[in-house]
């Protein structure tokens, strides 16, 4: 199952993995946050407890996780406060809940404090952004049509 991230100026897909914590955080959504950075992590509070089974130490870029002590969902994509090499490290065990193949440099545009968006990622197979119905006739909102045309342009904007 995909979600999507959104910022004001960025927009991005994860790949959830399906284990516990991952579908806790599909229950949840929408979410909506304000983005805290950590050298090459974005990470965000959701108010979400969820089952630490599967914590570790060991991420790299790409990897998105669900931080326990602070109960945030994590993007890492590249070297954070504590890394020693290249990889990122988190701050404490996190649990992997998925993937992004967002752009790191895209991704190093997010500002801490700016507004983001955990949402499903209905619309790009016709469905609606908030799971609410598919409905062949139904007029899509502002806050979809946002995200579908983020989203266009992002694929765009990607290397072939």
């Amino acid at each position: 199952m995909q979600i999507v991230c959104t910022t004001e100026k960025f927009c991005f897909q994860v790949e959830l993995n399906g284990n516990l914590v991952a579908q806790e955080i599909l229950k949840r959504l929408p979410v909506e946050a304000v983005v805290s950075r950590w050298g090459d992590e974005i990470y965000f509070e959701t108010d979400i407890s969820a089952p630490a089974d599967g914590k570790t130490m060991e991420v790299k870029v790409g990897d998105v996780a669900y931080w326990p002590e602070g109960k945030c969902f994590c993007v890492f994509f590249g070297r954070t406060e504590a890394s020693t090499t290249d990889k990122p490290m988190p701050a404490s065990p996190v649990v992997i809940i998925g993937t992004t193949m967002a752009n790191p440099s895209e991704l190093r545009e997010v500002k801490a404090g700016s507004a983001i968006q955990l949402l499903r990622d209905n619309v790009a197979s016709g469905g609606s952004a908030d799971g609410q119905g598919d409905d062949d006739n139904r007029k899509m909102s502002q806050q979809e049509i946002d995200i579908l045309v983020k989203k266009l342009l992002a694929g765009k904007a990607a290397p072939k």
